[in-house]
């Protein structure tokens, strides 16, 4: 099956009868999902996500898709379709609004109102255009319409996109569970009379594209979240995404079933579930909800606690809560219970937080020990179903790591798609859809865009390479008081460490060769002191590598004496 050659370059001009679809994230990695879709001269996005870090990328908050390519095209833009209200699809949205803040938002009721608050913290005030499953709406050369389909939040959409150059239907995340907890299926009805009426290109989610089977029901995870309820001793806390409203439908059913009380902790947590409950998505029992406050001075086994964290975000709630740092202290008899998935990456963050909390005395209860989770994504037989229901004259998966949308890609030929229909993309890669048949292009600009703080894009991946120098080397500065005339030092050198386990002999060796570097560049006429500073590193730098096998950040300051 076609997929992108190692050296792409940047792609022709668009031919006028075609579209063109550049995913910016998404596409080897599980987050930051946005894909642009161009014709006739103008842009329509659908999602704009974030990534979150793992743990080789200290300090970063989030990680946003690369909008270089469509920078100096923004006022191009139509629209930004947003499928659904979780973070990995949404959570880019405030920082594109930034640079133009006049950009259509087109979603449901619920995601948009998720996007709402969120802008509101970042003071945009976004133009909303709220949809339903079954409406169409006309963005310029784009014709939308919009699908129903079941996630793990409610009113999640797909969307099919026409244009003169051909349709594309994008699924968005979603899987087919005939149970859900809103009785909101996924329309495959419409998904077949869309497959009847032609589809040129289907972007499916990949996420489980390796899992066989089908997904398992929202509903079967009921029997073991009660059973937390009614057998934990002491507290329950429950860690989650902010977004994921049916299982805290759960909880909150479980909850008040056992004569428990509720409290959010956490910011996103309570301005998120107090939309859900405003707008009719969550179902809360008169009383049951009550202020965290007031919670505290409750005995243990009447009280729940819902907080985020489940991650391992390491200033979530749960993380804090692991380390001692948050004022809900966590003891013995406690039950944590952790209601979602492990996204690829985050696993070694979230299994240090259950050692944690499992030494502080609490019950674990998480998808490996217990039925407490099932995913959100379609496996394997619901997207041969879907293929086999669609039709689709090209396929391109979307959403996932690259081994899900090889898996994904594989599903597609088996269902009969001809292997040079299927294209498999990176984050990127421009695929250009023209007289039916979808091809790889080129390739744009899409790297990883942090945000560290108040800044983003100014840390780069050597500024992450010198903060895993410093986690983990420690850092050595070396204080020289040079003779200019000799480029010898006048006193011993003063090696100041932070991080870095020493004795006193052990810069005794590196002393013996900056004296020699340093002769060495008064031959050769070296008397710039940036440049002498920097054969003082080197020579520090390769001693200590060589005599005992560490890697510390040196630095060097010298002073004329």
């Amino acid at each position: 099956m076609p997929s992108p050659a190692r050296k792409l370059t940047a792609p022709p001009r668009l031919a006028k009868r075609g579209m063109r679809i550049t995913p910016l994230g998404g596409l080897g990695e599980v987050g930051r999902n946005m894909t642009v879709f161009e014709h006739a001269g103008k842009l329509m996005i659908v999602d704009c996500g974030v990534l979150f870090p793992e743990e080789h990328q200290p300090g970063i908050d989030v990680i946003l898709p690369d909008f270089t390519s469509i920078r100096d095209r923004l006022d191009d833009i139509e629209c930004i379709v947003l499928t659904h209200g979780h973070e990995d699809h949404i959570g880019g949205v405030p920082y594109l609004l930034k640079e133009r803040p006049d950009i259509p938002l087109i979603g449901s009721e619920l995601t948009l109102a998720f996007i709402t608050a969120k802008l509101k913290e970042h003071r945009i005030t976004p133009k909303t255009i709220q949809v339903e499953a079954g409406e169409h709406r006309k963005m310029g050369s784009f014709d939308l319409e919009f699908v129903a389909v079941n996630h793990s939040i409610p009113d999640a959409l797909a969307v099919m996109i026409r244009t003169k150059a051909g349709s594309v239907l994008h699924t968005g995340d979603f899987k087919m569970d005939q149970f859900p907890l809103d009785n909101r299926i996924t329309d495959l009805r419409a998904f077949a009379r869309l497959g009847e009426e032609g589809v040129d290109l289907f972007l499916t989610d990949s996420t489980n594209a390796e899992v066989p089977g089908f997904t398992m029901s929202e509903q079967d995870l009921n029997p073991a979240i009660d059973r937390v309820f009614t057998t934990s001793p002491r507290r329950i806390i429950v860690s989650s995404f902010a977004s994921h409203v049916h299982r805290i439908q759960q909880v909150l059913n479980a909850a008040h079933a056992n004569g428990r009380k509720v409290a959010f902790v956490g910011r996103s947590m309570v301005r998120n579930m107090g939309i859900a409950r405003d707008l009719g998505y969550l179902e809360i029992p008169k009383g049951l909800v009550v202020d965290f406050r007031k919670i505290q001075s409750m005995p243990d086994h009447k009280i729940t606690l819902i907080c985020t964290g489940s991650q391992g975000e390491p200033m979530a709630a749960l993380a804090r809560m692991a380390n001692g740092d948050h004022q809900i202290q966590v003891g013995e008899g406690d039950t944590v219970l952790m209601a979602s998935s492990l996204i690829p990456g985050n696993e070694n963050a979230i299994y240090g937080i259950i050692n944690k909390l499992t030494d502080l005395g609490a019950n674990i209860v998480h998808k490996g020990n217990a039925k407490v989770h099932v995913s959100g994504h379609a496996s394997a037989g619901e997207l041969v179903y879907c293929y086999n229901i669609v039709r689709p004259k090209n396929v391109m998966p979307v959403h996932g790591e690259s081994k899900h949308l090889h898996a994904n890609a594989e599903l597609a030929r088996r269902t009969g798609v001809p292997e040079n229909r299927i294209v498999v993309g990176q984050d990127g890669v421009t695929v250009d859809l023209i007289d039916g048949h979808a091809k790889i292009s080129g390739k744009v600009e899409a790297g990883l865009v942090y945000v560290d703080g108040q800044t983003i894009g100014a840390a780069t991946e050597d500024t992450l390479a010198e903060r895993r120098l410093l986690s983990g080397g420690g850092v050595v500065t070396v204080v020289a008081l040079i003779d200019p005339k000799t480029n010898q030092p006048t006193e011993p050198l003063e090696f100041l460490t932070k991080g870095f386990v020493h004795d006193a002999r052990t810069f005794d060796g590196a002393e013996t060769q900056v004296t020699k570097a340093l002769a060495r560049a008064k031959q050769d006429k070296i008397d710039d002191i940036g440049e002498i500073e920097n054969i003082i590193v080197e020579a520090v730098s390769n001693y200590l590598r060589r005599i005992y096998r560490r890697e510390p950040a040196v630095m060097a300051v010298v002073v004329d004496a």
